[in-house]
């Protein structure tokens, strides 16, 4: 078990780092459970002055991607691994499920997971019928051709069982516009659809400012507005951004531009790779996939969930590194699931076991299963960080925080496992 990582840095200590042997009677125990006050904090709670929504339903949660046998010290320990107690912290985590869901579909063998309870259906269709109308009505993003595909995505699914604390079908619009803008720019940027190497640079520097918005010379400003309309995937992004500004504070919009440009540049260094047909080392490939992969999903779980953590606490190495690692893990999992869809996909598609396989001279079957343990080793290490931070800090917004990171590591499995539309495995066993 590694040593808890300290939240540490030059400025004075945030209030949210709770000593173990804080009062946990009194009024200064109401103070440190209920979080910092002042000047600059308020974002620490949700935010007042958002438009008021009926809350939905109770759904059901899905565990926790760390088990409750994770080892580490004390019992105290153990207790904050389920979360924050207490009075005022019940929302802060939905319901435990004891019953997993039996998926269609079946595990990578042998790949470290957890299993999650079956989405709830009516919001998995709400937000199916919501997302459709939204991309094929209101943005132009699809031709009528592509419905099919689009269709398989399963959008609802994947939204619902990665984000099941969501208050509202509004707060899963939120991350399911901006999951399919995103998959929009990957497929006709990049992929399937029109996708190329070639000038790909400009088209996401140009796309990127439907993100983080132009700020020139008036003279110009005009041109750059209608240039938002000019495409499908300007157009998803802008839209799905502008969705997102209604719920994210402007630290929580700065934090997911900041992982947009992350993916923009991994996509950047793999177009590269293509175009000079370099096979990378396999740790160059790992490096480029810590950037080109999930990350601006689950660095949004706060907002979906209706609330905010602060961006001094979210900027924390020990932070940062937790999420990191989520976004690495299941993006092998995409490697691992969509291997033999790319194999059979015109041209070369690189991934971690094509990687594996040409780097180190192994064969299809002995590279992919090395490229399981990749992943695995990448879920452990996440579970002990998480496990090692939430032991040392407290607060109830950090630890519903990396909860929901974890959330969204097993509902990402889970619809990668589940989605026969898209992903068959290899037969390799």
């Amino acid at each position: 078990m590694p040593h808890a990582p300290a939240l540490s840095s030059p400025r004075p200590a945030l209030p949210s780092s709770i000593p173990g042997d804080a009062a946990v009677t009194g009024p200064k125990a109401e103070r440190l459970l209920s979080g910092p006050k002042g000047l600059g904090t308020t974002g620490i709670h949700p935010r007042p002055g958002k438009p008021a929504r009926p809350v939905g339903p109770p759904n059901p949660a899905l565990p926790s991607s760390i088990p409750g046998d994770v080892p580490v010290t004390g019992p105290e320990a153990q207790q904050l691994l389920g979360g924050p107690k207490g009075l005022g912290t019940a929302s802060a985590y939905p319901q435990r499920s004891r019953k997993a869901a039996d998926p269609v579909g079946n595990p990578v063998p042998g790949l470290y997971y957890h299993p999650v309870p079956e989405p709830d259906p009516v919001r998995v269709a709400e937000v199916d019928r919501r997302i459709k109308a939204w991309a094929m009505d209101e943005v132009d993003l699809y031709p009528e051709e592509w419905e099919e595909q689009f269709d398989g995505f399963f959008v609802g699914r994947y939204m619902v069982a990665c984000h099941p604390d969501a208050p509202t079908i509004d707060h899963l619009m939120v991350a399911a516009r901006l999951m399919v803008a995103e998959n929009a720019v990957d497929d006709c940027y990049c992929e399937d659809h029109g996708g190329s190497p070639i000038g790909l640079g400009g088209r996401l520097l140009l796309a990127h400012t439907a993100l983080d918005p132009l700020h020139t010379a008036e003279e110009y400003q005009s041109a750059w507005v209608r240039s938002l309309q000019s495409d499908a995937p300007r157009r998803a992004y802008r839209s799905a951004m502008k969705y997102f500004l209604d719920w994210a504070g402007p630290s929580q919009a700065d934090r997911y531009r900041h992982d947009m440009a992350r993916l923009h540049m991994g996509y950047l260094a793999e177009a590269a790779w293509t175009q000079t047909e370099y096979v990378p080392e396999v740790w160059e490939y790992l490096a480029m996939r810590q950037f080109n992969n999930f990350r601006p999903c689950p660095t949004i779980t706060d907002t979906v969930g209706g609330y905010e953590l602060p961006a001094d606490l979210q900027a924390q190495p020990a932070v940062q590194r937790i999420i990191a690692l989520a976004g690495n893990a299941t993006t092998l999992v995409n490697d691992l699931y969509s291997y033999t869809k790319e194999l059979a996909s015109p041209g070369n598609h690189l991934n971690l076991p094509v990687v594996i396989a040409e780097r180190e001279s192994l064969s299809e079957h002995d590279a992919y299963l090395k490229a399981v343990e990749i992943h695995n080793n990448l879920m452990h290490t996440f579970e002990a960080e998480v496990a090692a931070l939430t032991t040392a800090h407290a607060l109830p917004n950090l630890l519903r925080f990396l909860r929901g990171v974890a959330v969204w590591v097993d509902g990402n499995h889970y619809w990668h496992q589940t989605n026969t539309y898209r992903y068959s495995l290899p037969d390799f066993w």
